[in-house]
């Protein structure tokens, strides 16, 4: 258990150390990759659900923020640990290929999608909930029926960095669609989990595993490209089965830290 485990626990009694701890360690040790099943019914893959209302659509920055917290969120869940009812799915998943589909939800729909085992975040106005993995073909009616297409809202993504912290950043030579892109910042927000030690991790799930998502400029994007070689970021290469080609880039994850900030 990291240090000064107890203390943070008082802070947040609903959230174990240990089981994060456990969870990061899957996170650290996933290692991606794994053949996809001859039925495509048996491909295991983690629903998302993105709320966008029609009064009041959520700004694009705001819902894939918290698209990745969500994700991040369940990964690092005390269910998803141990003994707890959702581990033996996401230890299935991650020695999977990784995949992750967004649907938009919206009024009745979006209350029946909080009945679905999951978690959900919460960024301003904007909502999303990850799901428990599963086989794409038990996926719960309630999920299933909801519309993949027409995810797209206004909004642009930053291009400064933050103080400090996880940043996701998005690929400024990729044109791809706002649940294409929530499912990319959510499989980042998982290898960014990499970047952490153990103790930094316990510490960013009791704050809910706050991150900026941000769109890299062209000289960033090189230099982030070159981090990921030297495995100081971790990219996400896409499988390429909507959207893009095989192999591209989507989005690299860093983390800042207050002592490399100042020297930037």
């Amino acid at each position: 258990m990291p240090e000064n485990s107890e203390s943070l626990e008082e802070s947040c009694p609903s959230v174990s150390a240990d089981a994060i701890v456990a969870d990061h360690r899957r996170l650290v040790d996933y290692v991606g990759g794994g053949q996809d099943p001859d039925d495509p019914s048996d491909v295991l893959a983690m629903a998302m659900v993105l709320r966008i209302e029609k009064t009041v659509p959520p700004d694009r920055t705001a819902l894939l923020t918290a698209a990745a917290r969500a994700v991040a969120l369940l990964c690092l869940d005390d269910r998803s640990a141990g003994d707890g009812p959702w581990a033996s799915a996401m230890d299935e998943w991650c020695g999977a290929r990784i995949r992750k589909i967004a649907r938009r939800a919206r009024g009745a729909q979006w209350a029946a999608a909080q009945e679905v085992p999951g978690v959900t975040a919460e960024e301003g106005v904007a909502w999303a909930r990850a799901f428990v993995p599963g086989r794409v073909g038990d996926l719960d009616r309630r999920i299933s029926r909801l519309q993949i297409g027409g995810t797209e809202v206004a909004g642009d993504l930053a291009t400064e960095a933050p103080g400090a912290g996880v940043v996701l950043w998005t690929n400024p030579g990729l044109d791809m669609t706002v649940g294409k892109l929530a499912a990319q910042v959510g499989h980042a927000s998982m290898l960014a989990a990499k970047l952490l030690t153990a103790d930094e991790a316990v510490r960013w799930r009791l704050d809910e595993c706050p991150l900026a998502v941000r769109e890299a400029t062209p000289d960033r994007w090189r230099r982030l490209l070159d981090a990921d070689a030297a495995g100081t970021a971790v990219a996400v290469r896409d499988a390429g089965f909507t959207e893009i080609a095989p192999g591209s880039v989507t989005v690299i994850a860093e983390v800042i830290r207050k002592r490399e900030q100042e020297r930037r």
